[in-house]
């Protein structure tokens, strides 16, 4: 056994990567409808295995979740700052209600368990998660006038509370916002992130990779002419109207001939049409009969995607851009859909485009270099990932995290975790303005993520287990118990105070701000995980950058009234 030990302290990544292995597996039991999931699996199996004394460093642990919190806010970036304003105001005041309902909840705790300032102050840190109590709760204790050995024994007392309570802490919060909450509501947040999903992109469909729908917008057709004998190539494609279709080949007696605008066609000629759905099948009568394949007549076709950069076109509609245009410019290119700062527009004749759209086309590939030269950049769909960029968004997003404000003598920070999700929800809207700079692959995105949240609950529980059971062990439950009492007690009532006052009726949206309130990072990994979307992020967002000061402040008050 010591030998073992002794091996996997010079390698302790491989307790953190067996957390993870034995956490994911433990997360995919169901009991009933209940599932633990792969963050607080990691959790449990962590603080287990912790008993074997291997402990990974703390700064395993800040840079693999600053990698996490980062990927979230990139993502978010460009709905966070559309979603600032007054309809934030539900986000501000549930963030101060979790806050308040923490601080009686410490203050009557100690009260009735006859606890001592440092206890309580500890216990509020590790209930509620929120580290940095401990260091504003130790600078109001030395400030009391009290001997040294007391403020020593105080302080020490933090640390303990700490270590009990912070387990329970991010298990508790995993549950509440995961579990509880949906059952409260009788929603799904599954459901509920889809239907906000939904509402968002103003029912335009997303197909997830491997997802196509079963009868496309675009479409080709073969057909053998007969009814369409001696019409030109300019009159089958202006027949069409507005549903726009292009005569991309022509075979005539077993060859292939050049196409242009006044080329005639004659009975027996075999035509590649292709265009929007209705404009084809609507012209199908007028040419001939459809056959089903012919050598040599396939197209290869692409979908790019293209930054609009052009200041000719942009603000005005795409009906006035295709008046506007030469009939070469436009020939053969469709437009599928346009996004701006990640929120789709219906690619009407009414729709105006904008400087840095990102409008999606359709077409041969000379059709669409001949496009993209006249509107701007095209937007690569590179796998790579813009190290770069993101490599400066850490960066700065760490510097920010190492600011401090003092409030009289209460020191406010964002810390490393707060840094990295401003810089990531920065460098996010940042990438929304400027698409051919910071690609980052939704599975790239996706690893980060993963990755990030469940290495760093793995951490924390090799870190802090241990001594969380030789405390429990020396001290008996009652301190575990009152940890237990300091994490479920404002949840709940903030997740009440959320649904029937502040009225929340999406559970997505709710367990996301519920999670950031409480700046509870593994619960928020859960509901991500349960949502299946980026639905959550944005309250989260809002509320966990206010809890990071409003928990803060809870330290010198634990202190004062404790």
């Amino acid at each position: 056994m010591e030998w073992i030990q002794q091996t996997l302290k010079h390698s302790p990544e491989i307790m953190l990567f067996l957390s993870l292995a034995i956490g994911f597996w433990i997360g995919r039991i169901h009991y009933g409808k209940f599932q633990l999931g792969g963050v607080a699996g990691s959790l449990l199996a962590a603080v287990v295995l912790s008993l074997v004394g291997v402990s990974v460093d703390n700064g395993v642990k800040s840079l693999l979740f600053a990698l996490f919190i980062y990927a979230v806010g990139f993502e978010s970036g460009p709905q966070f700052f559309k979603s600032l304003g007054p309809q934030s105001l539900r986000e501000i005041l549930l963030a101060v209600f979790t806050a308040v309902a923490g601080l009686v909840t410490v203050i009557v705790m100690a009260k009735i368990f006859a606890l001592d300032k440092g206890m309580a102050a500890g216990l509020a840190a590790g209930g509620m998660t929120q580290s940095a109590i401990i260091g504003t709760a130790g600078d109001a204790l030395s400030r009391l006038g009290l001997p040294a050995a007391e403020v020593q024994t105080l302080q020490a007392n933090v640390a303990i509370g700490y270590a009990v309570s912070y387990i329970f802490g991010s298990l508790g919060a995993i549950i509440i916002c995961v579990n509880v909450l949906p059952r409260l509501m009788g929603r799904d947040i599954r459901d509920d992130a889809i239907k906000a999903e939904a509402e968002r992109l103003k029912g335009a469909l997303v197909f997830a990779p491997g997802q196509e729908p079963a009868i496309p917008e675009i479409v080709g057709r073969l057909y053998q002419i007969s009814a369409g004998a001696g019409k030109t190539v300019a009159a089958v494609e202006q027949a069409a109207g507005a549903s726009t279709i292009t005569v991309e080949r022509i075979k005539r007696n077993g060859q292939l001939i050049a196409i242009g605008p006044d080329v005639s066609l004659r009975a027996g000629d075999i035509v590649l049409v292709v265009g929007r759905r209705s404009g084809v099948v609507t012209m199908a009568d007028g040419l001939g009969a459809e056959l089903q394949s012919e050598p040599g007549m396939d197209v290869i076709m692409e979908t790019q995607d293209v930054v609009l950069r052009n200041p000719a076109y942009a603000g005005k509609s795409l009906g006035e851009i295709k008046r506007s245009t030469s009939p070469t410019l436009r020939h053969g290119v469709y437009i599928l859909g346009i996004t701006r700062a990640d929120e789709p527009v219906v690619p009407s004749d009414d729709a105006v485009v904008k400087t840095g759209d990102v409008i999606t086309v359709y077409g041969t590939e000379q059709d669409i270099k001949r496009v993209v030269a006249e509107a701007g950049a095209p937007l690569s769909a590179d796998i790579k990932t813009d190290f770069v960029f993101h490599g400066a968004g850490l960066v700065v997003g760490l510097l920010i995290g190492l600011i401090v404000i003092r409030a009289g003598t209460i020191p406010l920070t964002l810390g490393a975790g707060g840094g990295a999700l401003l810089s990531g929800l920065l460098f996010g809207w940042l990438r929304s303005r400027h698409q051919t700079m910071g690609n980052l692959p939704s599975q790239a995105s996706q690893l980060l993520k993963d990755l990030g949240l469940a290495g760093f609950v793995a951490a924390v529980g090799l870190q802090s287990g241990s001594q969380a059971f030789h405390t429990i062990a020396s001290s008996g439950l009652t301190l575990f118990m009152i940890g237990v009492v300091v994490t479920l007690v404002p949840l709940l009532l903030a997740m009440l105070f959320g649904r029937y006052v502040l009225r929340y009726d999406n559970a997505a949206i709710f367990a996301g701000a519920l999670a950031g309130s409480r700046s509870a990072n593994p619960a928020f990994g859960g509901v991500l995980d349960k949502a299946g979307n980026s639905i959550p992020t944005v309250p989260f967002a809002i509320t966990y950058a206010l809890a990071n000061v409003f928990l803060t402040l809870l330290g010198p008050l634990i202190v004062a009234f404790a």
